[in-house]
């Protein structure tokens, strides 16, 4: 039996080995599955205590074997009865060819007392498995499932944030697979396309799409259903920006203008995995395009217009300069061509005035001065100012006015220079012999100006943007006059400045076009006298007028003007050179021009005045700028007037008359 028993155990498939009831827990015995776990010889376990044999990794915190199989071993013997332990690590010292190392190992154990007849304990029995592999395999499987897990969630993640993108993205975006079955497209494609694209068993129907080329040079050419971006896509092309007009399946079938890409989708292996498309509603670009490209045109016309507009008085001017240098001319001819020249400057003056008004009401810089006003007068006013316009073209004029006074909050200047303005435009587009009518009408809250002809009239695409920049009419073939289109654009930005409306009305082509203001109703002021207007004193005294101009143009025109007045004027180009003058000459008067090329006439001016023998005189500027922070800048350094170019003379001999001569002329 004893040999049977050491066949058994020592040939038995599991771990085991022997232990004596001593403190040391001696080996004994130990048989061949253990040595073959461990790889030891028998020899050098036998007869050594277990925890030498197997001691911890002194190297491994980790390494905490011992304690709990000597607990397991002591609960055995108190209790007498096996103990089993959980698989748990333990590492082993392996030794070969003089090294030493422990290899992490995982054992699934059971101590046993063992007990003679008497019940006396003899051994203890430690039986053990190496379950490293499972142990390992299990750890590497949860690994796998929590590592499985986080790739789901993070996946999940993915999805919820790609599906968010899609959901929010501003452009339609469509995906198909690779048979072209519908996989998502998102709210804003649904917006453009409608949520019914047709398909046939889920597979995009592109024979029921309709669609048409708008790209630069194919224009309106309709797309067969292979031509479409996706499908392209889905044969494995890339296309980009494609300009198409389209007809959506929504409520209404709208046709949409949109810019298209596509491109086809692959996998992992490079393999077709099916089309993406991306589209985008560019209708507001194209129609902003458009209207660019109409803007650039009616600024190439307004430049026309405009090189045209002052061409015109320019040859007379032209002219008329030639004549009088030729020196043999009598009186009659001398005044006409005189009439023709201030004429025609006024012309220029006119147009540039618009320009300037157009420019600082686009720049809000026009400041109203309004006080309580009849349009009544205003109306009178600027039919005045209309009439020559208006006789010369043997226009007829009708007026219908309420008996009561219209009155309104404005600035007189400006509502008179809105009526003219279509009072000069009724002219301009009425053939010769026209009737020109206005109307004034009074309702609850407004006062209402309609001016009404029976010229040109207006086609019913440009009702709305005749009141734009540089937008020009039809001329009319006996037109005579021009204009630079800008009329109607101040009109109607003058208006809205006094918190009213303009609008065009017109029965078409030859059937004359009515333009009605209208402006809030204002209660009945109580009026202040009519401001006296001044008029010069006749027989103005002689003055010393020191004038300086580096054109030697205006220079002598301003001298032979003073001269005939019977001022003695010293005429000067250079302002280096004033400064000197004026020290000698102590003028009167000293007339500057402010962009003078070597001292400024803003400089000149402080140095004037910082003179005490140049101290008293007037200085009055004279500058092709006027805005309001130009005249103050020249108050400001000292001048006493600004004219604006060119001078009205009449002003200018108003002023003169005012000054005090400082020295009695010989």
């Amino acid at each position: 039996m004893d040999a049977l028993f050491t066949a058994a155990f020592h040939r038995s498939p599991i771990g085991q080995y022997l232990l004596a009831p001593t403190d040391k827990l001696e080996i004994i015995a130990v048989n061949d599955a253990f040595l073959g776990y461990v790889g030891r010889r028998r020899e050098d376990l036998l007869g050594l205590p277990l925890f030498e044999a197997f001691a911890e990794d002194p190297g491994d915190a980790g390494d905490t074997g011992v304690g709990p199989l000597g607990r397991s071993i002591a609960r055995a013997i108190e209790t007498r009865a096996p103990q089993t332990m959980s698989a748990q690590r333990y590492p082993i010292g392996m030794t070969r060819d003089g090294k030493t190392w422990f290899e992490d190992r995982y054992w699934s154990a059971t101590n046993t007392p063992i007990f003679d007849e008497a019940g006396q304990l003899i051994c203890i029995s430690h039986t053990t498995i190496d379950v490293t592999a499972e142990v390992l395999a299990q750890r590497a499987l949860r690994s796998a499932r929590e590592e499985a897990m986080r790739s789901a969630r993070s996946a999940e993640a993915n999805r919820a944030y790609l599906a968010s993108v899609l959901r929010s993205a501003p452009v339609g975006i469509i995906m198909l697979d690779e048979r072209g079955k519908l996989l998502h497209a998102n709210p804003a494609h649904e917006a453009l396309f409608g949520a019914a694209l047709p398909c046939i068993d889920g597979t995009l129907d592109f024979a029921a799409w309709h669609g048409w080329a708008a790209s630069p040079g194919g224009e309106g050419a309709r797309l067969r259903p292979e031509e479409w971006p996706l499908y392209r896509a889905l044969a494995g092309q890339t296309v980009d920006k494609c300009l198409l007009e389209v007809e959506s399946f929504g409520p209404g079938r709208p046709h949409r203008m949109v810019l298209l890409s596509a491109a086809p989708i692959v996998d992992a292996a490079g393999k077709p995995a099916g089309a993406t498309a991306i589209a985008m509603d560019i209708a507001d670009r194209v129609e902003a395009e458009k209207a660019l490209i109409v803007a650039d045109r009616r600024k190439d016309e307004f430049l026309a217009m405009l090189a045209h507009e002052l061409r015109n008085p320019l040859a007379p001017i032209s002219a008329a300069a030639a004549l009088l240098s030729l020196g043999r001319r009598d009186e009659k001819q001398v005044e006409h061509t005189l009439a023709v020249i201030h004429r025609q400057v006024a012309h220029m003056s006119a147009l540039v005035d618009e320009l300037l008004d157009v420019a600082r009401v686009t720049r809000g810089l026009i400041t109203l001065d309004t006080k309580p006003l009849d349009m009544k007068r205003v109306v009178s006013q600027a039919t005045e100012q209309a009439r020559p316009a208006l006789e010369a073209r043997r226009h007829t004029l009708h007026v219908r006015q309420p008996q009561s006074a219209a009155f309104v909050t404005g600035d007189e200047k400006r509502l008179v220079q809105v009526i003219a303005n279509l009072l000069s435009n009724a002219a301009k587009f009425t053939p010769e012999g026209g009737i020109i009518e206005v109307e004034l009408a009074i309702d609850e809250r407004h006062v209402r100006t309609a001016v009404t002809d029976n010229g040109i009239g207006l086609a019913a695409d440009m009702i709305e943007p005749v009141f734009g920049m540089f937008v020009q009419g039809e001329r009319s073939p006996d037109r005579k006059q021009g204009g630079l289109g800008i009329g109607l654009a101040l009109v109607r930005s003058l208006v809205e400045l006094h918190g009213g409306t303009v609008h065009a009305r017109s029965a078409g082509a030859g059937r004359g076009t009515c333009f009605t203001v209208c402006l809030p109703l204002a209660d009945t002021p109580q009026l202040a006298a009519p401001a006296h207007t001044w008029v010069p004193p006749p027989g103005a005294t002689a003055l010393r007028v020191l004038a300086v101009d580096d054109n030697e143009d205006a220079l002598a025109m301003v001298e032979m003007l003073l001269s005939s007045l019977g001022h003695r004027v010293i005429s000067l180009a250079s302002s280096r050179d004033a400064v000197r003058r004026a020290a000698e000459l102590q003028p009167d008067v000293c007339l500057l021009d402010i962009g003078l090329p070597d001292i400024d006439g803003l400089t000149l001016a402080r140095q004037l005045r910082a003179d005490p023998r140049t101290r008293g005189a007037w200085l009055i500027g004279m500058s092709g700028y006027g805005q309001a922070s130009d005249r103050a800048a020249a108050i400001e350094a000292g001048f006493d007037l600004y004219f604006v170019k060119p001078v009205d003379v009449g002003r200018l001999v108003a002023a003169l008359a005012e000054v005090t001569p400082r020295h009695a002329e010989p």
